[in-house]
């Protein structure tokens, strides 16, 4: 390879790294602490709180693909909260069209020296088990085959950091759906959920993990609205089926595409 042809590799390889890293935006002021620049990997990312038992690591699930794989970890200022840089980061990928496949804040997402040391080995990322936050996305179609996943930590000395990592899976990733404790956690932050890709139809998949995110918190009232009334009656009956109370759910008047959730205040 001549000496141009290797300047444009290397400058190639320096964009696509750019570009992965772009899909979430820099926190202002963030300093860049570590960067990694995309290599071929596998990982796992987990969909449940982490845990050892006799030693060994333990989650209620994971997501496996192989691909290339992006890092940049940021220290935030002062004037800037581990928490705050979290949601801005998860909003924003979530506002590129991605959607949340596990997300889990503070004790809920387990031992956060596990985080650490098994799933992303980042020193930087030490500390406190209630300081911490995770998402893992998946971005929407054409690139539905790129995982983002999101870490915050604030360590005991009270500096902050934030974790981006993307995987671009070299194979499909095929269907992935969230954890109904993900659904209601989004549920019950946003007060509203959209699901775009589903269609007019019931599909039985989705029900059964609604209907199971509805029944882990009974106090919760929800309108449903679908691409026409006909197709959300389709939707809160195929639910109340599932097990969810008839009083729970309402009908909304307004069309939209796919799916829309909201809680009823």
């Amino acid at each position: 390879m001549n000496g141009s042809k290797l300047l444009l590799s290397v400058l190639t390889g320096l964009l696509a790294t750019a570009a992965l890293a772009a899909e979430v935006p820099a926190p202002p002021d963030a300093k860049v602490v570590d960067q990694r620049p995309a290599v071929d990997k596998e990982r796992i990312y987990p969909l449940g709180s982490l845990r050892t038992i006799s030693g060994k690591l333990r989650m209620d699930g994971q997501v496996s693909a192989k691909g290339q794989v992006s890092a940049v970890t940021y220290e935030l200022p002062e004037t800037q909260t581990a928490r705050q840089a979290f949601n801005d980061a998860r909003e924003a990928s979530q506002q590129g069209g991605a959607h949340t496949l596990y997300w889990c804040q503070a004790r809920d997402c387990g031992e956060s020296s596990l985080w650490v040391n098994t799933i992303f080995d980042g020193a930087r990322l030490s500390g406190a088990d209630d300081q911490q936050a995770f998402v893992l996305l998946r971005q929407a179609a054409p690139d539905d085959n790129t995982l983002t996943a999101i870490y915050a930590i604030t360590r005991g000395n009270r500096r902050a950091y934030l974790y981006v990592e993307t995987l671009v899976a070299d194979a499909p990733l095929g269907t992935l759906l969230p954890t109904p404790a993900t659904v209601l956690h989004e549920l019950r932050s946003t007060g509203d959920l959209d699901y775009p890709g589903l269609g007019e139809t019931p599909d039985d998949t989705w029900v059964a993990l609604l209907a199971r995110s509805l029944q882990l918190d009974s106090s919760i009232r929800a309108s449903i609205s679908g691409v026409s009334p006909a197709s959300a009656a389709a939707w809160r009956d195929a639910l109340i089926a599932k097990g969810v109370r008839a009083a729970r759910l309402e009908t909304g008047t307004q069309s939209v595409k796919g799916l829309h959730l909201e809680i009823i205040r």
